[in-house]
């Protein structure tokens, strides 16, 4: 099970960098094309959202990678769940069940990594 946790947490982690940098670097009007909920919120926002991703990839490997401070795993996972579960939020205002069924897999993912690294499977 620790390996499944280590690809699980792999796949997030590219998935989170991926999308925290394209947030974080790219002006509001590029995101809109690809990313129509942008238009809800200010470039700041979204920047921080980018960044709070960016973030999240991190905390996702380098505390289990490296044995510092490994309590962050799970608790950056647990952090992911909240951001998925207000991702959904946006999405359902904005009537997209493609993007909360998105949400939904990666909450789903997040909170296996949580629980496993919380409980039986901790660094």
């Amino acid at each position: 099970m620790n390996v499944v946790l280590w690809i699980v947490q792999a796949v997030l982690a590219a998935m989170f960098a991926m999308a925290g940098v394209t947030k974080s670097t790219r002006p509001k009007d590029e995101l809109t094309e690809q990313l129509p909920w942008v238009a809800d919120f200010s470039q700041g926002t979204v920047r921080f959202i980018g960044v709070v991703e960016f973030a999240a990839a991190l905390g996702l490997i380098l505390p289990g990678a490296t044995g510092i401070a490994p309590v962050l795993t799970p608790l950056t996972a647990t952090g992911l769940v909240v951001v998925m579960v207000l991702a959904a939020m946006t999405h359902a205002r904005r009537k997209e069940p493609g993007a909360i069924a998105f949400n939904a897999v990666l909450l789903i993912l997040a909170a296996l990594v949580a629980w496993g690294r919380f409980g039986p499977y901790s660094f």
